[in-house]
């Protein structure tokens, strides 16, 4: 083992080397000592690329590169393997450097969901070593389930999306918007949104060719119901579970009916149940391919019967996997911007006005401040513009909390450097 370890050790400082002009993501672990620190999210969203970039930071700082302990449980090398296995691993990295015994060292654990009982070693090792210990996942359940039991109070989680349009600005080595905006730099900055509605913001896409990052992007949506949904959740009607997610990619930023599918699709021939649905939307949001968001409302029974609205991890997947004859690009602003709320931590519901007007957006902050927003493309249809502006004010005036537009222009000085 200690030699299969010591190569694994050796790949692992070779691929760190290869990404330091990797993009750097605007996320960062809090510094809390003798917590394990989890970064949970999609596959290929860019978490292995964060441990590389927390890695570097602490070299920059001055911490040994032989300090710093990787195993990745993707790697079929290592797989089965179950919590004991992964405790004699992590000890042999200490057997092979003994001298580690005498410092605090940074171990990063990538993908540890395939662990069955990973938990236990993580408790043992915080208890018994002067170690740091760095988490990845794919699985939100999974990981807050244990976490919440056999980690509580040991851990702090952060979730990692895809890239924002920031990080696809840097990445694209684009300068961020920078005002005063005349109308060539608008036109530009447009259609810099427009591309990254299109592409999306997974890492592993952007330099591919449009044919290569469709293809990529299918295979994206592939894997995660494979891997994480049928093979963990050991589904069988494979079938319905793909034309599913075609249907909530299709969706995305509208309100969607359990009810209503389950109607659908017994009229063309499936067979299931609707709790059967409610399980496979619940496995999809465990992967983090699907969000949804209830109806702000202080009615049990209204929360409990109003369909969620549906959203999903990325617009370049929406485009990828369903069939548009053209981009409906205020849909792809609202999933966009329920993003980059999420990525601010806030509580995120969607209000229905008294008159029927629906408000996309009804946020809470950590600090408890609620905030009403409607989410247009652009000012340019009055109409639209005027109906959307009235259900705003109107959930203002029922509220009494204070709200915003957003339209592309103002998303763009979200961003303005």
């Amino acid at each position: 083992m200690e030699r299969f370890l010591q190569i694994l050790q050796e790949e692992f400082r070779s691929s760190l080397k290869k990404t330091i002009n990797s993009t750097i993501r605007h996320y960062q672990f809090p510094e809390a000592k003798n917590l394990a620190k989890v970064a949970v999210g999609i596959r290929r969203s860019g978490k292995t690329y964060f441990l590389f970039q927390t890695m570097r930071d602490f070299i920059s700082q001055g911490v040994p590169i032989d300090h710093l302990l990787y195993l990745n449980f993707e790697d079929d090398r290592l797989l089965p393997i179950d919590h004991k296995k992964m405790g004699e691993m992590v000890d042999a990295l200490y057997t092979i450097q003994p001298d580690l015994h005498n410092h605090r060292c940074y171990l990063f654990l990538d993908e540890v969901q395939n662990v069955e009982g990973w938990p236990l070693v993580i408790r043992r090792l915080l208890d018994t070593k002067e170690v740091e210990i760095y988490i990845t996942g794919s699985s939100a359940k999974l990981l807050s389930k244990e976490i919440a039991t056999s980690l509580r109070g040991r851990s702090f989680s952060i979730e990692i999306q895809p890239y924002n349009f920031s990080e696809y600005l840097t990445a694209k080595e684009i300068s961020l918007p920078t005002k005063p905006f005349g109308k060539k730099k608008l036109d530009q900055y447009r259609a810099n949104l427009l591309g990254f509605f299109q592409s999306g913001g997974f890492p592993g896409i952007q330099a591919l060719s449009t044919h290569e990052r469709l293809e990529m992007l299918q295979n994206y949506v592939e894997v995660v119901v494979f891997r994480d949904v049928v093979e963990r959740h050991k589904l069988t009607n494979i079938k319905l579970l793909k034309y599913f997610v075609n249907v909530l990619l299709k969706n995305a930023a509208s309100r969607f009916s359990i009810n209503k599918f389950h109607k659908d699709i017994h009229s063309q021939g499936y067979k299931a149940g609707k709790d059967t649905l409610y399980n496979y939307l619940e496995h999809l949001e465990d992967a983090f391919l699907i969000y949804t968001v209830p109806i702000f409302t202080e009615s049990l029974r209204t929360l409990e019967t109003t369909p969620k609205k549906i959203y999903a991890i990325d617009n370049g997947l929406i485009n990828a996997n369903t069939f548009n004859l053209s981009l409906n690009f205020r849909k792809l602003l609202e999933n966009q911007v329920y993003l980059d709320l999420r990525r601010q931590e806030k509580e995120i519901f969607y209000y229905m006005t008294s008159e029927g007007y629906e408000v996309d957006f009804i946020t809470k902050d950590r600090e408890g401040h609620y905030e009403a927003i409607q989410v247009v493309w652009d000012q340019s249809d009055p109409i639209t513009f005027e109906r959307e502006k009235r259900a705003l004010q109107a959930a203002e005036k029922e509220l009494g909390i204070k709200g915003r537009i957003i339209d592309w222009e103002e998303y763009l000085n979200l961003f303005c450097s």
